[in-house]
């Protein structure tokens, strides 16, 4: 904060500032409502309306009431230290023209952010309140000014590393992550975050350079790599709510179903890129219809046929060219699906997982080795160590997305160790951390080379079949 002030990109400005009638005490942005100015919405906050995403101050709402008592705020005149946007606009908009060029940012996250640099203009960082840090600039009294949360909830990703480089005793260690032009910064959040992290908080980290008092003269401030934001979702067609129950109790569901299923449909058909709906009517369409019909069947079938047959991994003969094929296909996957994941276009790079399997089946389909067996049983074993080879691959394909039954195939392959896990919860200095033996898991991002003789395990369903009620009983827990 001292060194933007010092650099001229903090700015003194007088605004209006919000006051509660009834107390007398500063309201905050977030606690005042009202209709946004600019596209209607009724319930735009006092800092940013998340219909149109465009950023207000709470003197712009129309009818604007507190959230607390919905008293009308009183507007006061007072003086505040604002982030220069303006004079940060140029370097900002050449690295999201960079971004965009690259093709690796979500459309909607570089949309959003291109459109707000439009009409950017200096936003408040520091705010008429008693409560939270104090300004670091004289003529700004500790008992009625703090620094906007915004300003300093961000700085906690690069104050985090500078701490733990502390704790640990290598103090420059930070500099590895943050003034290092190799390091990845991957930025997770819904779409009403994405102007912090795509605008303000690289104005930050511009405008700081490789000055101040932390940076020391070492190399810029590490910008982000990739802002990973989704839209909105929305529940049988209405706004989620949760004092209203319409929302998804991650404890209640999962009593109920298992965590793949879940996981699988919030990222097959979340809001990757746009606002989607949760229907528990998909939910078991995507269920029944996708994992349990080609996933958890070329799972089943392929290890039912194999175990009873031959009892572990056969022993393959010379393969043919529709068993290199579909070798081939699988391997190729791997850099297909690797890139996907990189780029945050995880509905893509499930769908792609999940057209491998398809492909897979459809080898399993065609060589028949249920049928072959009785008159081949050479060419049954090839073609069941084919198929296992590529259920092993395909297991850690989808291991990012449906890690508990990946690590189910994995240990039915007569595999030993985890693909990636478990979790665990540790203790550290009177604070409890979820971790992993990260050293100890076995999972490698290439294809499969599964040993033949490996004894195989009983095989068992990955996906429990949901019945038509289903929906019903869910829209009954929902009252809808």
């Amino acid at each position: 904060f001292r060194t933007l002030h010092e650099k001229g990109y903090l700015i003194e400005e007088k605004t209006m500032g919000a006051f509660s009638p009834t107390t007398g005490r500063t309201l905050p942005d977030r606690y005042i409502e009202g209709t946004c100015p600019i596209c209607g919405f009724a319930n735009a906050r006092g800092d940013q309306c998340d219909n149109c995403g465009n950023q207000l101050d709470p003197v712009d709402l129309i009818d604007p009431k507190s959230i607390i008592d919905g008293s009308t705020p009183e507007f006061r005149e007072t003086t505040h230290l604002f982030l220069d946007l303006p004079a940060l606009a140029d370097a900002l908009t050449e690295w999201l023209d960079e971004r965009e060029t690259s093709g690796t940012w979500r459309p909607n996250v570089i949309r959003f952010s291109q459109n707000i640099l439009k009409e950017i203009r200096p936003r408040a960082m520091t705010r008429d309140i008693d409560w939270g840090v104090p300004v670091p600039v004289p003529g700004y009294p500790e008992d009625t000014k703090r620094i906007y949360v915004w300003f300093d909830a961000v700085i906690g990703y690069l104050s985090a590393s500078v701490e733990w480089a502390h704790n640990v005793g290598r103090p420059d260690a930070w500099r590895e992550w943050w003034q290092n032009p190799d390091a990845r910064h991957f930025y997770f959040m819904g779409k009403d975050n994405i102007v912090f992290h795509t605008v303000i908080w690289p104005a930050m980290l511009l405008g700081y350079g490789a000055g101040g008092e932390l940076g020391g003269g070492r190399g810029d401030l590490h910008l982000p790599t990739n802002v990973v934001a989704s839209e909105f979702v929305t529940m049988e067609g209405k706004k989620a709510s949760s004092s209203r129950n319409i929302a998804i109790w991650v404890r209640d569901v999962l009593e109920r179903y298992d965590a793949d299923p879940l996981r699988y449909y919030l990222t097959a058909a979340g809001p990757e890129t746009q606002d989607s709906d949760f229907t528990w009517e998909e939910f078991v369409r995507r269920n029944n219809d996708e994992l349990l019909a080609n996933w958890g069947n070329l799972v089943n079938r392929t290890l039912v046929n194999a175990h009873r047959n031959f009892g572990a991994v056969p022993e393959p003969g010379a393969f043919a060219r529709e068993d290199e094929a579909v070798l081939e296909a699988v391997a190729a996957a791997f850099p297909a699906v690797g890139e996907l994941i990189d780029q945050g276009r995880f509905r893509a790079a499930i769908a792609e997982v999940m057209s491998t399997s398809t492909r897979v089946n459809q080898y399993v389909a065609e060589q028949a080795p249920w049928a072959l067996v009785k008159t081949d049983r050479a060419r049954a074993a090839t073609v069941l160590y084919v198929a296992l080879r590529c259920v092993d691959s395909l297991k850690t394909l989808f291991a990012p997305f449906l890690p508990f039954t990946s690590q189910t195939v994995h240990e039915l392959l007569g595999n030993e160790g985890w693909i990636a896990g478990p979790l665990v919860y540790e203790e550290h200095d009177g604070h409890t951390v979820l971790t992993a033996d990260f050293d100890a898991w076995v999972g490698t991002w290439a294809p499969s080379e599964l040993p033949p003789g490996q004894a195989l395990q009983e095989p068992r369903p990955l996906f429990k079949k949901l019945p038509p009620e289903t929906v019903q009983e869910e829209l009954d827990r929902l009252g809808l």
